[in-house]
């Protein structure tokens, strides 16, 4: 098997990184990977993972909801419920932000296009990227959306878009840097990015510790903070505006993480931990399990 092994910090590029800890893939292989952290800018990292050629056979599993669309066991039917809410909440923060009834919009890391088909609904000219072929296919299937190969990224002209959108897909991109330099490209001057990941310092996080599930070896790659995405964004020439919390995660995260880690009454002690989390995101935003970034160009 190809491997990628990061010997530097991916973001400020220097040596000065140390290991955190190993965690295991408790979703699909069992194996270990080692999480670092960089001393200079605080970047969190997984070290080792399989190439992009490799690491396919990570996600394939039907509990893999994102691209599966499962509803099976009572924590899938808690996040069915859960999305429902969140696509409408998701679509009005879009018609705030960008005072637009429609326009045009990538979702990038589509999935089975739930949301994609949410803006579609409303009148907005939507293209839905997602690599997984069976994610595009149920797309199809259930929602008669086309939604496209990540090769299409290229195709997308310069400055036509009002809206790019990445709910929980920029932890799994290989090529950051490649990535914030196309959204920069394909966004109007006007435009914003729209990119929700777990956030590593959150409650839940510090609760977990390695059993965290939102670490999800090897499936995510880089572990966000507000602070070290940010300086992802400053680095290709964005301005991180805003940041909104997203609050069930934090319930769903414990849920699995208590799971992982094999606890009994792992819903009801998952379900009290989500809570303590979200006493202590009412008070301190960056306590959240997922934070949703809002950029603009320089």
């Amino acid at each position: 098997m190809n491997f990628i092994e990061h010997k530097i910090c991916p973001l400020c590029k220097t040596s000065a990184i140390k290991k955190r800890f190993t965690c295991k893939d408790m979703f699909a292989t069992g194996e270990e990977f080692d999480i670092m952290e960089c001393s200079g800018c605080g970047f969190v990292f997984t070290r080792k993972y399989p190439d992009e050629k490799e690491i396919g056979r990570y996600y394939e599993s039907p509990k893999y909801i994102s691209h599966s669309n499962t509803s099976k066991g009572l924590t899938n039917k808690i996040y069915h419920i859960v999305r429902k809410i969140m696509l409408r909440n998701k679509r009005r923060l879009i018609e705030k932000l960008t005072l637009l009834k429609n326009g045009n919009l990538l979702d990038y890391g589509a999935g089975t296009c739930h949301f994609a088909h949410e803006m579609q609904k409303e009148g907005w000219n939507v293209t839905a990227i997602e690599k997984s072929q069976a994610a595009r296919e149920l797309a199809k299937k259930e929602l008669d959306i086309e939604a496209l190969p990540e090769s299409a990224l290229t195709d997308i002209k310069d400055k036509e878009l009002d809206v790019v959108t990445m709910w929980h897909v920029m932890e799994h991109i290989q090529d950051l840097d490649h990535m914030w330099r196309e959204l920069y490209r394909i966004l109007d001057d006007t435009g914003i990015a729209i990119i929700a990941v777990p956030n590593n310092r959150s409650h839940d996080a510090a609760h977990y510790g390695q059993h965290w599930a939102a670490y999800d070896v090897p499936r995510h790659l880089w572990h966000f903070t507000p602070s070290t995405i940010m300086r992802w964004g400053e680095k290709h020439g964005f301005i991180l505006e805003r940041q909104y919390t997203m609050p069930f995660d934090g319930f769903y995260i414990s849920i699995l993480s208590e799971q992982y880690k094999g606890s009994r009454f792992a819903t009801i002690k998952g379900f009290w931990n989500g809570f303590k989390g979200w006493i202590a995101q009412c008070k301190r935003r960056n306590a959240s399990s997922s934070i949703i970034f809002v950029f603009r160009k320089k």
